[in-house]
């Protein structure tokens, strides 16, 4: 793994929370507003201990594509690295996958969606 790579997370829920961003990353992410067109945004409940612990909610915002091409999410464009991103994917359950979109300011990022 490079752990110099520059990845971009787009995170709309609960990576954006200092606690998880501690837990997971052990450290606090930068970050900078951006949002992800045509995706609406809904919630699940969250049954995984661990998850529950770091974020202090058993319920969490989750994102799929909308029929309504005017529908977005706002959130929080992170630069991470390899080894980070795949923190990232142990902390979400198996109710996200990660896809890769473009954000509404033209930056490519990878984001968690509904599986």
């Amino acid at each position: 793994m490079n752990d110099n790579a520059t990845i971009n997370l787009f995170s709309y829920g609960t990576l954006q929370l200092e606690s998880v961003q501690l837990s997971s990353f052990g450290r606090l992410l930068i970050g900078a507003k951006d949002t992800i067109p045509g995706f609406s945004r809904s919630m699940v409940e969250i049954t995984d201990p661990d998850v529950i612990k770091a974020s202090g909610s058993n319920f969490h915002p989750i994102v799929g594509p909308s029929s309504n091409p005017a529908d977005e999410v706002e959130g929080t464009v992170f630069q991470i690295t390899e080894r980070e991103l795949a923190a990232a994917d142990a902390y979400e359950v198996s109710d996200y996958k990660r896809i890769e979109v473009r954000l509404k300011s033209g930056v490519n990022a990878w984001v968690y969606v509904k599986a």
